[in-house]
């Protein structure tokens, strides 16, 4: 007889009714494991601190260079725009010898030597040419010249009395050597002070006009000397407002002022740009050697990463700031490189996935990882590990999966280029799913924990190669060949110097160090 219950149900319907609410959660529960499975890395997840999002930041960048001034080049350049030759006349100083007379000289120079000594450019060249006197001995002339010749004899006296009316064709050789010295500053304006000075020697040297003697040097010299003067006048106002060197800044700087790409750091991750924004120039006054004059010429920029090229605003420097004079050129470019904890996951996972602990199996239990995450908190970094803890003494194998969560500083070590986990620890909520795990399971956390210290670390060779080669790939484009103008640049090194981050980037600090110079073998003034 069945029994009947209110609102006409059954004892067996009720029944029916439970199996098939059971039946349906169960399935329910199956669908949604299934098709939307949980996260497993969130099981008994302690809460994390959130943290501030990274500033933006920049870098100080510094780029000194030597640049070298061949002594050819300078002399090249000089031999170029000096007068070959140089041409005049004279008063005559023979006026009442010589009537209508013209006393005038040609010279040409030699090649101009440049060289370097005791802190000066010494510049010089060889004078030679002729002295010519042209003319008619006047009558008064001839009066003296009887006179003279009456003293020394009749038959002289008549020779030279003689000339008088008789044209004068005479001819000397003049030789003799200029110097000029240059010790050069650089002036804050990007300008060239070359604190010329210079001398003219004329052998001693004459001709005997009707017998009285010519000094070649009396009249040479006077005129040279002025002309040297104005000569050196010229071409230190020439120097002294000459815009080469601020031209070829000017060039240097707004090819600096850019970004340039550094591509990705890894398949999955974006493309990144490093934005290089020149602020200050910096200069040595030069150094005067043998062969070559050396300018140290220096650049202070602004550099960080970011994620998209970028125009930046880098108006060229009015003024030159002065500092010591450099053995050799120096590079250091500074620079911030961003890394998504994304990718952070990904090299921790590979590093861990699979690895069982102890690996011995002397233990009660192991403890295999089946998956991590990392995720930032505070001033630590949570690691998740998803592990199957299992017993080794039981002929059954017990065991079961759980998730644990471990506590660890975050430390860069600079020597190995890698960062490392400190001052690890279990969380409590990981402890006591140990705890439900089993004693042999807890019996692994000494070497969990060990395993952590020694392998909780990501590498970033990779990324500071990567990074090397972009820098340098970068620098290339400092050295396209300019006529006359050789630049040498390149990274020795590339070193990671600090680290800090946020909910979700990983910011790694990198400093490239290299060398830098450039050759000058050729000027063009402007």
């Amino acid at each position: 007889m069945t029994r009947k219950l209110p609102f006409g149900l059954s004892l067996r319907a009720i029944l029916l009714g439970a199996v098939i609410i059971a039946v349906f959660f169960t399935g329910t529960l199956w669908a949604l494991n299934t098709f939307f499975p949980a996260d497993p890395m969130q099981e008994s997840r302690p809460a994390l601190v959130q943290l501030h999002p990274l500033a933006p930041v920049t870098r100080t960048s510094v780029i000194t260079a030597p640049v070298a001034v061949a002594n050819l080049a300078l002399r090249d350049i000089m031999e170029a725009n000096a007068p070959r030759g140089l041409n005049g006349k004279n008063d005559n100083p023979l006026a009442d010898l010589l009537g209508k007379a013209d006393i005038g000289w040609n010279i040409a120079r030699g090649p101009i030597a440049v060289t370097g000594t005791n802190g000066s450019l010494n510049i010089s060249t060889t004078l030679n040419g002729s002295l010519r006197v042209t003319g008619q001995l006047s009558n008064q002339g001839g009066n003296i010249a009887g006179a003279i010749g009456g003293l020394l004899g009749d038959s002289l006296g008549r020779n030279m009395g003689q000339l008088t009316g008789r044209m004068l064709d005479q001819r000397a050789d003049i030789r003799g050597n200029v110097f000029v010295t240059s010790r050069p500053q650089l002036q804050s304006n990007w300008r060239i002070e070359p604190n010329l000075s210079g001398s003219v020697s004329i052998g001693d040297g004459g001709m005997q006009i009707a017998g009285i003697k010519l000094n070649v040097s009396d009249q040479v010299k006077p005129l040279l000397d002025q002309t040297v003067r104005e000569q050196i006048g010229n071409l230190s106002g020439r120097l002294r407002s000459d815009r080469t060197l601020e031209t070829a800044a000017r060039k240097e700087w707004t090819q600096m002022c850019r970004s340039i790409p550094l591509g990705q750091a890894s398949a999955n991750a974006p493309a990144l740009w490093l934005e290089v924004r020149p602020t200050k120039a910096f200069a040595a006054q030069p150094r005067i050697m043998q062969d070559w004059v050396i300018l140290t010429l220096g650049v202070q920029a602004e550099t960080r990463i970011v994620p998209a090229a970028t125009k930046p605003e880098c108006p060229f420097p009015a003024q030159l700031d002065f500092v010591q004079q450099l053995d050799q050129g120096d590079v250091k470019i500074a620079v911030p490189i961003d890394v998504p904890f994304t990718e952070l996951n990904r090299i921790m996972e590979a590093q861990l996935k699979g690895r069982t602990f102890p690996e011995s199996g002397n233990s009660p239990g192991q403890v295999t990882v089946l998956g991590s995450s990392m995720a930032a908190s505070g001033d630590r970094l949570l690691i998740s590990l998803r592990v199957k803890a299992k017993e080794t003494k039981s002929w059954f194998g017990l065991g079961a999966e759980a998730t644990v969560h471990v506590w660890g500083k975050p430390v860069l070590d600079t020597e190995k280029q890698m960062m490392r986990l400190t001052d690890i620890s279990l969380d409590v909520k990981s402890d006591a799913a140990f705890g439900i795990l089993g004693a042999a399971a807890r019996a692994a956390i000494p070497y969990l924990q060990k395993s952590l210290a020694d392998n909780a670390v990501v590498d970033l060779k990779p990324l500071s190669e990567n990074a090397k080669k972009s820098i340098e790939s970068a620098i290339k484009d400092f050295q396209e060949p300019i006529d006359g103008v050789e630049v040498e640049a390149s990274v020795k090194d590339l070193r990671l110097i600090g680290i800090e981050f946020d909910s979700n980037t990983l910011r790694v600090i990198a400093e490239a160090q290299g060398t830098a110079r450039a050759l000058v073998r050729k000027i063009v003034l402007q």
